[in-house]
């Protein structure tokens, strides 16, 4: 596959090793208690590999079992997730996987063919099966992303910026208009960690994707006495708590967005006891 001669921003060189590029992102948010934590977030992490935190099924497994290396498997991950705010994400993909089956709706998962849709019936497909709630404001984002990975189309998009996660998060920091709600701390760190789970291709410098602090982590945060209950009210709640766990595991081999579905899935099912 040819290169994208358009412009893309660049970013700096980045270090393959985990540590020192992990010190890169520093955010001045100091740890407390780090001695005591760490080893919970261990425990943790044991209890989901043995399967006690639950988890059996995660919202994304609903998926039609596309090809994992194939463009329509990272657009199926790609559109819906920029719906995925502030709503139940079991509920977000039963419905994404239900208008992919359905031939009627299918071709909102086309770029090519959203770009050719008037408003009227890009709004009936995505809320056939309530894959968008919001009937003005979803679809819009809808569009702006089937405008974007059409003039790019998505596998090439991620090819040449080399499959870096660096690059990638740079790119469409600089360029949020083309990425409406992608490039949110929350989604943008947890859609790349979807990427990486539900297709074959794999990202360089994994550490730039940092913990997605959305309310299940936040809780799990304090719970573990990583983050105080008063900061939960901070404006910048989430990108200081994303700071708190880069640094807890900055000496560590775990990545933080390797964190995320166990502390998920802890606060979700009611933090049962760590052993």
């Amino acid at each position: 596959m040819k290169k994208w001669n358009g412009p893309w921003p660049g970013s700096g060189p980045s270090s393959n090793s985990k540590i020192d590029l992990r010190k890169k992102l520093y955010y001045p948010a100091s740890v407390p208690n780090k001695a005591e934590i760490l080893p919970k977030v261990k425990q943790l992490l044991e209890m989901h590999r043995k399967g006690l935190l639950g988890g059996e099924k995660m919202p994304e497994d609903e998926n039609p079992g596309l090809d994992k290396l194939s463009a329509e498997n990272l657009l199926y991950f790609t559109l819906p997730m920029a719906l995925n705010y502030q709503r139940n994400s079991y509920k977000l993909w039963e419905a994404a996987n239900k208008a992919y089956a359905d031939p009627e709706t299918k071709n909102i998962f086309n770029p090519a063919a959203v770009l050719k849709m008037n408003d009227a019936k890009l709004r009936g497909a995505l809320v056939k099966y309530k894959v968008a709630l919001q009937p003005n404001k979803h679809p819009e984002i809808w569009r702006t992303l089937c405008n974007t990975f059409s003039r790019v189309p998505i596998d090439r998009f991620f090819q040449d910026l080399d499959f870096d996660a660096e690059k990638i998060k740079s790119h469409i920091q600089r360029n949020k208009k083309d990425f409406p709600y992608l490039s949110g701390p929350k989604i943008l760190n947890y859609w790349l960690y979807v990427l990486g789970n539900y297709t074959d291709f794999r990202f360089k410098n994994r550490g730039h994707i940092t913990i997605a602090p959305d309310t299940h982590v936040i809780q799990a945060s304090v719970r573990l006495g990583l983050l105080a209950k008063s900061e939960t009210t901070r404006a910048d709640v989430r990108e200081h708590v994303a700071a708190l766990w880069q640094n807890l595991l900055a000496e560590e081999s775990i990545m933080p967005i390797d964190v995320h579905t166990p502390l998920w899935l802890w606060s979700r099912g009611g933090f049962i006891p760590i052993n």
